[in-house]
């Protein structure tokens, strides 16, 4: 192929849509899937290789995500799990099976980490930051210490799109948690909450 060949083109724009769509990864027809794979094996190959990650099995990680995992911050993900375009992601992490994290998410594990068990869903521009600073009168707030408590997402839960989670929260398995919502205390299993801080609706039938 050159410069000229339409397919080129093709191939590149598809690639873009699988970057912000990584969904469609796996119901590629058989010749877009070749590409797909091997375009997939080599970049996952070199990021292995550039940052202390590991990667399982039919994943989907998009070339245009920011993943940072450098000794002591390690990231883990498991087998048919998929990162998108404009992800910001910072280790420790510890990423479950076919757990969904859409473009433009930002997690960063501070100290203790971050765990995200197997299904998780998390729609576009979620933030989950596990630690924080002090606020004290008497210093400036980036001269204080920073905590890390670590936060844990339970299986089968779905963060709508916007959602904020503080340090030191556990969600519990088959949660959702409404759009546009910032989760500062524990969700109980099956719980629908929304809202900031968020609010309890009712439970999951």
């Amino acid at each position: 192929m050159n410069e000229f060949d339409p397919l080129l083109k093709y191939r590149e724009q598809h690639k873009h849509r699988l970057n912000y769509m990584p969904w469609l990864y796996w119901s590629l027809k058989a010749k877009n899937r070749a590409w797909a794979e091997t375009w997939q094996k080599e970049y996952q190959t070199y990021l292995m290789q550039m940052e202390t990650i590991e990667i399982g099995e039919n994943c989907f990680i998009s070339p245009l995500a920011h993943i940072f995992a450098e000794p002591g911050r390690k990231i883990s993900i498991g087998d048919h799990s998929f990162i998108a375009a404009d992800c910001t992601l910072h280790g420790p992490l510890d990423i479950g099976n076919e757990v969904a994290i859409n473009h433009h998410c930002i997690l960063d594990g501070g100290r203790v980490g971050i765990k995200l068990h197997d299904q998780v869903r998390m729609a576009a521009y979620c933030h989950l930051y596990a630690f924080d600073h002090g606020m004290a009168l008497e210093q400036p707030i980036y001269q204080q210490p920073v905590r890390s408590k670590g936060i844990e997402i339970g299986q089968d839960v779905w963060l709508g799109a916007h959602v904020g989670v503080k340090d030191g929260v556990k969600i519990g398995a088959k949660a959702v948690v409404g759009m546009n919502s910032m989760v500062t205390k524990n969700v109980d299993e099956a719980a629908i909450v929304v809202g900031n801080p968020t609010q309890f609706i009712r439970y999951r039938d």
